[in-house]
This record gives C-alpha cells, structure tokens and sequence, in this order.
C-alpha cells in the first residue's frame, strides 16, 4: 500500500524524503530511516531493541519509536512466517493485464487459507522457463513464464499498521522481508564476486574480472532468532525464495538443553568473545547441520529447476553471528560463504547515527534497509 502524501517529517535538509522500515524480528524489533539527499539514498537513522520476555513485539516497537532516532513519520512494514505464501508459478506467456484476471482463478490451489482472508500481488519475471517443459503435440517447449505471487493473511498486515498508525506512523508499504533482502542487496551495491589482489597464474582473467553480482546467482541467507530466509538472485532478480524454521534460537535452546542452563546463560555462552567453548559447539552442531541441510536442499533444488550455478552464500542476520558458524555452514552447503554487511557501498549521515554502533548491529539491519531502501528510493 502506498501514498502521495507529504507528512511531517518527509522533508529534512531541504528536499528530502525519509522512510522508516521495520523489521518485526521474534527477537528484537529493528528499525533504519533512509532519505533521499540529492537523488540519492542515505542511511539516516537506524535502531535496535530486544523483544523482552513477558512483552511482545508492540511494547518494542513502541520503545524503539521513542527513541528519537528517527526523524520522518513514514513507515513501511515487513511481514514473514506462516501467515505468508511465496510461490513460482508456470503459467502461459500473457500480459500483465491478463495475469491480473487470470491470478485469481490460480489463487486457491496455492494457499493454505482462503482466498479472502489474504492479499496478494504478483508479478511477471524475466527468468526462463524451467528446461523440458514440452506440449502434447510438437514436443516443443511451451511459451510459457514464470510468475511470483506472494500473500499474506490479512489480520497480520491489519495488526502491523495498526501498531505504527498508534505511534503516529503513517504507513506507505507492506512487504515481505524476503524480498526485502534482495532490496537491501540492490540498494548496497556490494563489490564484484571476483576479486583477486597483484598478479599471479591464479588470478582470474580479465574477463571473469568484469563479472559482477548482477551476472551471477547468489543465495542472499538471513538467519533470524526464529526463522531463516533465503531469496536467491540471478541478474538482480529472485528466481526462489522460501523461509526455514530454524534459527538462532534453536541453538540457543540446544545450549540449554545440554548444559541445563536458562536461555540467558545459554545465549551469553553462544557470543563469548573468544568462540564458543568445544562443549557448546557440539551442543550447536545439530542445529547447524540442520539448517545447512535445508540450505543444500533449496540450492539443490533452484540449480537443477533452473540451470544455475549459485555461486556464494552471503550470511546476515543476528543467529548465525557465532564464531565459526558460517564456516561450519560453508563446508556443509559446498559454497562459498561470508557474512554480508548491508552498509557495503551506502552513504550515512554521520552526523546523526552513531556508526560504531551501527556497524555492530549492521548484520542485523538487512531486512529493515531493504523495507526502507525499496520505497526511499
């Protein structure tokens, strides 16, 4: 959803337009104010606040809107988990008007609510047709497209923009925090995938120099608290996206489990400075293993539908944090893999965000920069 109207706070240093994007995380609510200055995005506030036990996520919004942090009164919102549906769907090749008639009818068979308890949106993409699509009379592949259509149970979109409009928000966009990940790439503009440092029979050629991440796919991974979501991109666009069930959380709770200690201690055990003792690692392990699993099995699957070589996993998000956890991660997936930073490449007011702060909490913010990003610019 969206508007044309100028709120207070949209203008700061003279011509400039500001969003707020939230990121509803399960455990932490977090929040980054972009601006346009001079045509360009700038990151202009940002903040971070634990979802406290006994309290929900309105009681961190709110802390976290009191602030003073940010300045604009807009705000756009990200929704995620079981109250949302993304699916790739074949369809013969149309217009986008047609799509429009033809999705409701597509509707039913690819949601687990009814048709009235959800909205939705699709788009047509430029990816190829899976390979060996054929039809039942010349064997030739069918001129058919690939469409994205997302939906999120109304409730959960009502109850978010109910929680901002209380603080005095106005809300400008709904969206879902996987494709904010591929917003929030976009917008950062991270260095080429190859790269390589003086000269050498190893360096890679000029040619392969000049590749960029528009010319290759990557797996863009957000390990949350509760949840983790991969969108995966070939030439800035997605080409699949799904969310897995298994976060920071679960290792938190395997530490408990296995050393009997609350989640507190269990957590502070996780994020010692020094790594993880040897005890914790293998109470974590399984979870690891887990996700890795899940990971292998979404790449698996998006290579051979689509023909692609995912050539990178880049990691962000508060639960993978734990050192060593991302190299774990990278032998068991078989791709290379680091953590991202979402501040690659973007402009920041200095003067009204602490950047040492904001570079500790940096890995955390993707989703919410994506949300802001997207509608800034």
């Amino acid at each position: 959803m969206g508007n044309n109207r100028r709120e207070e706070g949209d203008t700061v240093l003279g011509q400039v337009k500001s969003v707020i994007g939230i990121d509803m995380g399960t455990s932490a609510v977090k929040a980054v104010e972009m601006s346009l200055e001079g045509g360009s995005p700038v990151l202009t506030g940002f903040g971070h606040v634990d979802v406290r036990p006994g309290e929900g996520q309105e009681v961190a919004l709110r802390e976290l809107l009191a602030s003073g942090s940010f300045q604009s009164k807009r705000a756009s919102m990200g929704v995620g988990g079981q109250s949302t549906v993304v699916r790739y769907l074949e369809m013969v090749r149309m217009s986008d008007a047609e799509l429009r008639q033809a999705i409701p009818f597509e509707l039913q068979s690819h949601l687990p609510f009814e048709v009235d308890e959800v909205t939705y949106d699709c788009q047509a993409l430029e990816l190829k047709s899976s390979p060996g699509q054929e039809n039942s009379e010349g064997g030739k592949e069918l001129d058919t497209m690939t469409v994205l259509l997302a939906a999120c149970r109304k409730d959960l979109i009502e109850e978010r923009l109910r929680w901002v409009q209380q603080e005095g928000l106005t809300p400008v966009a709904v969206n879902l925090d996987l494709f904010a990940l591929g917003n929030a790439w976009e917008l950062a503009g991270p260095a080429p995938l190859l790269t390589h440092e003086g000269e050498g029979a190893d360096a890679p050629s000029e040619q392969d120099q000049r590749t960029t991440h528009n010319e290759r796919a990557v797996a863009l991974i957000d390990v949350g608290a509760g949840r983790t979501s991969i969108n995966v991109l070939l030439a800035g666009e997605t080409c699949f996206s799904r969310e897995i069930p298994l976060g920071g959380m679960d290792m938190t709770q395997a530490i408990a489990r296995r050393l009997s200690v609350e989640a507190n201690d269990a957590e502070a055990l996780k994020r010692e400075s020094g790594g993880p003792s040897a005890e914790v690692e293998a109470a974590m392990l399984p979870v690891i293993e887990d996700l890795a699993a899940e990971l292998s099995l979404s790449i698996d699957y998006v290579e051979h539908h689509r023909g692609i070589h995912v050539a990178e996993l880049l990691i962000s998000g508060g639960g993978l944090l734990v050192p060593g956890a991302v190299q774990h991660l990278e032998r068991a997936v078989g791709r290379p893999a680091r953590i991202w930073s979402p501040l690659e490449g973007l402009r920041i007011n200095a003067e009204r965000v602490d950047l040492e702060d904001l570079e500790d909490k940096a890995s955390s913010l993707v989703v919410a920069l994506g949300l802001a990003g997207k509608v800034a610019a």
